[in-house]
């Protein structure tokens, strides 16, 4: 198995395949959350919205995982109204903090399911506490763990899965 720093290399600001990878996650990023808001509180449950944020950092690294976080919550809001403009600042955080994570832990320990759950309990970790303080409302801090835990398991068993079938790719 090659390492991820080295597959992360590919990827540059100054090459358009990294623009063309994110372009791709974003995608991911736009359509899973419209299927997920189908169901009623299928966002909140299924936290879809960070789903290609993980693969797109632990597949391409830093930099498409980046653009995948700051610009799938802002293109969903512009276009579909979800998240709501109210929830942004909360999404953004958690976004970027699953990028910080996925980049540290991929890069220390490789790709493994250990790695992917503590990217995931990291960025949730953050954004809880940017939300308490955002709020005072320790309860709506915890919303994710409460209500989106099974958003939380497909982040981590699904995005291990699908990274390890991509890994050659």
């Amino acid at each position: 198995m090659t390492t991820l720093a080295i597959q992360h290399e590919k990827y540059t600001f100054t090459d358009l395949k990294t623009y063309l990878a994110a372009l791709a996650f974003i995608a991911g990023n736009i359509v899973v959350p419209q299927l997920c808001h189908l169901i009623p509180r299928g966002g909140l449950i299924f936290l879809p919205i960070y789903f290609f944020t993980l693969i797109a950092t632990f597949k391409c690294g830093w930099k498409v995982g980046l653009m995948t976080a700051i610009l799938s919550p802002l293109v969903n809001c512009a276009f579909f109204g979800m998240p709501p403009v109210a929830s942004l600042p909360a999404i953004l955080v958690k976004s970027t903090a699953m990028v910080g994570a996925g980049w540290l832990f991929g890069r220390k320990m490789g790709l493994s399911i250990w790695s992917v759950l503590l990217t995931v309990l990291a960025y949730q970790a953050v954004g809880m506490t940017f939300e308490f303080i955002m709020t005072g409302d320790i309860m709506y801090a915890l919303q994710d763990v409460r209500i989106g835990w099974p958003g939380m398991l497909i982040q981590v068993i699904g995005g291990f899965l699908l990274l390890k079938l991509i890994e050659k790719w």
